[in-house]
């Protein structure tokens, strides 16, 4: 059997849609903390087991019985790594005989801005190959959905002011990754493989304000401002602390290039090309 953690998630929701194209229902569970928004899947037949990240109990009644643990890494920074590690614990003592795990793919973890924020993602990988189990690395690059998010929502008329200087990302679209990794977790001869998923090209956000101008009609510029200069911006707009250091964090990683090199992977595992930033900007600001 199959679980998919963090399932009434984005990802894990489009994880367990594309699994159900080809595995029976009765073979794919799912670990959510709140049964009821689960609702759907049961339906459908998928088993509900309920369990939170940093309830090891739930955790260990919950892997019961399970082949292959898809493990979504935890959107909540509280000790991220802590509670990854309560899951493979669990996984291990369950007998779970492989784990699949979301990372992130950079160029060097040990010299990026980002290490503060995203060295987890590493301590996990370590952590897993340490526990002896037999493990799949899906190293994921940025989503092009976060593009919105840097860019903000009055980026058709402000312009784009995002200190990441020429640095370029091979942006997925999370509906490929999902695609991609139920494939994987439904197909054979990943043990002990680590994926590169990202795009097939890089793209720097003066090429992002090119496109959208192309697609609008209207000048869309793109400053590339002193990181101080950004933070304050964002402290003005009375962000959040966590927040605007994640947003200038990221942007420094971008401008270092940690997420530049555009891997074949992911579309070799699709069988067709990855989602291209014309199509993404086009259904995000054209629809």
């Amino acid at each position: 059997m199959i679980l998919v953690t963090g399932a009434t998630g984005q990802l894990g929701g489009i994880v367990v849609e594309n699994l159900l194209k080809n595995t029976p229902a009765n073979e794919i569970a799912v670990l959510v903390r709140d049964e009821n928004k689960a609702a759907d899947l049961k339906a459908k037949g998928v088993e509900i087991r309920v369990g939170s990240y940093f309830d090891e109990a739930s955790l260990k009644t919950a892997l019961q019985g399970i082949d292959k643990l898809l493990l979504i890494s935890s959107n909540d920074f509280n000790d991220r790594i802590g509670q990854h590690k309560n899951v493979v614990d669990a996984a291990k003592n369950a007998g779970v005989k492989h784990i699949f795990y979301t990372g992130v793919t950079m160029k060097d973890i040990e010299t990026s801005p980002l290490k503060p924020l995203l060295g987890d993602h590493y301590q996990t990988e370590d952590y897993i190959k340490a526990s002896g189990l037999t493990y799949t690395f899906l190293q994921n690059s940025l989503y092009f959905e976060v593009i919105p998010m840097f860019v903000g929502a009055g980026v058709l008329e402000t312009g784009i002011f995002f200190p990441a200087g020429d640095g370029k990302v091979a942006f997925a679209a999370r509906q490929d990754l999902g695609e991609a990794i139920a494939i994987i977790l439904s197909t054979e001869g990943h043990e002990n493989k680590t994926y590169n998923l990202t795009g097939s090209e890089a793209y720097s956000f003066a090429e992002i304000a090119e496109e959208l101008s192309s697609l609008t009609g209207k000048t869309v510029a793109y400053t590339s401002p002193e990181p101080a200069a950004f933070e304050g911006m964002l402290k003005q707009f009375g962000l959040p602390e966590g927040i605007v250091v994640m947003s200038v964090l990221f942007a420094a990683g971008i401008k270092n290039n940690d997420f530049s090199s555009p891997s074949g992977t992911l579309e070799q595992f699709l069988g067709r090309k990855t989602t291209d930033l014309k199509a993404f900007l086009h259904a995000t600001y054209a629809a």
